[in-house]
């Protein structure tokens, strides 16, 4: 489902409380992923190599600068009637013998100009990042105060409206759906890289069902096999590694449709697992339960990995921890808030977390599972949690 107006009105009102709130005339938006909360656009460049920005007046339409690069991607998105701002103009970044517009190197001036005939002169400008490119921008308005509104604007991006939930619902199910394709195909002898190339190649095939002309991008499809997997990164060395019998293996399936991201991971065992395998695991899962337990309105953020580290200490295996138990999720594959483990503010409902206990033996592997969660009440997770290790085994 592609995010409406309605969604549009939603986080502009909250921009607009949050200019209300700090005595902002406009907010100004430079990163890709801010930029793409503001306008609905799929940022497709990088910033800090062609600038862009969103300004968001707190009286007036908000507008946009973007490099030429992105003018037909542009144009595509008001075909389909998918973008929140119409106002755009671009710079270019290659010399014009006609048809002149500013180059790259005058954006400075370009924006400077914009926000004069926006009447933001004199304004008091909150902004996701104010240095870089901005900053030389509004240096040639002496009346332009910039001020770094990191984070109020992070906080923007917490709770979720409606339309977002549901549709975050909805790739949550096309991941549970990848990871029983996983179960399939997971066996010894295969390559590790080939079977992730083909498990990416199936949610291609079912999302073009599920979302036809959506925005579907695969940002992973990974499997760590055996004793690599005792780094949640990986060991650096997997080109050629084949699954073998015993191994554990900890894969993960994060698609990000229409700008909303969803993480599913889960521990798998090929054959039956040792007694130790079996002890973590089980250890690993009741710490995810836990921690998805824990997203409830009013309860600390922090709580999360309170509870998800509560059931590891218990269990006598805490020096096995290697990181917090998660974090938000939305634009984003790591979300605001990024500081969870630390952070005591109450949840807010419609917020949505990662909850990505794990557990990391060297020489064995890791042991971890991966929810989204939707705080409420009585929180609401999204993906299909795993019940018990037999659901997880491919004997």
């Amino acid at each position: 489902m592609t995010l409406s107006t309605a969604v549009r009105d939603h986080r502009h009102a909250m921009m607009r409380e949050l200019m209300d709130r700090e005595g902002y005339d406009a907010l100004a938006f430079t990163g890709a992923d801010f930029f793409q909360f503001a306008t609905n656009f799929a940022t497709d460049v990088q910033p800090w190599e062609r600038p862009i920005v969103c300004i968001v007046p707190r009286n007036g339409e908000p507008f946009v600068i973007l490099c030429e690069l992105s003018t037909n991607h542009w144009r595509f998105g008001i075909e389909a009637q998918k973008l929140w701002v119409t106002d755009v103009e671009f710079y270019a970044e290659h010399p014009r013998l006609s048809n002149r517009v500013p180059l790259v190197t005058e954006w400075p001036q370009l924006v400077a100009d914009r926000l004069r005939r926006a009447g933001l002169a004199k304004a008091r400008i909150g902004a996701d990042a104010a240095g870089g490119m901005l900053a030389r921008a509004t240096a040639l308005l002496p009346g332009v105060k910039l001020e770094g509104a990191t984070a109020g604007c992070r906080a923007l991006r917490w709770v979720k409206h409606p339309e977002e939930l549901q549709l975050l619902r909805e790739i949550a199910a096309l991941t549970d759906w990848v990871q029983d394709q996983y179960r399939e195909n997971i066996r010894p002898g295969r390559l590790v890289q080939e079977l992730d190339m083909s498990m990416a190649a199936k949610l291609a095939e079912e999302s073009a069902v599920r979302f036809p002309g959506q925005h579907l991008e695969i940002m992973r499809c990974w499997t760590l096999s055996g004793p690599a997997s005792c780094a949640p990164h990986g060991d650096g060395r997997s080109s050629g590694q084949r699954i073998e019998k015993g191994d554990g293996l900890v894969n993960i399936v994060i698609p990000r449709v229409n700008g909303l991201v969803v993480e599913n991971e889960r521990t798998w065992f090929c054959g039956k697992p040792t007694a130790r395998q079996e002890f973590l695991y089980e250890t690993a899962r009741a710490a995810n339960e836990a921690a998805c337990e824990a997203a409830i309105t009013g309860k600390p953020v922090s709580g999360i990995d309170a509870a998800a580290q509560a059931v590891i200490e218990k269990a006598g295996v805490a020096d096995l921890i290697l990181h917090r138990t998660g974090h938000g999720m939305g634009t984003m594959g790591h979300e605001f808030p990024e500081d969870m483990a630390f952070n005591h503010r109450p949840l807010i409902a419609n917020e949505v977390y990662s909850a990505e206990p794990g557990l990391y033996q060297w020489g064995l592997g890791g042991f971890r599972h991966d929810d989204t969660v939707i705080v409420g009440a009585t929180p609401e997770i999204i993906t299909r949690a795993p019940k018990d290790l037999a659901s997880q085994t491919i004997l």
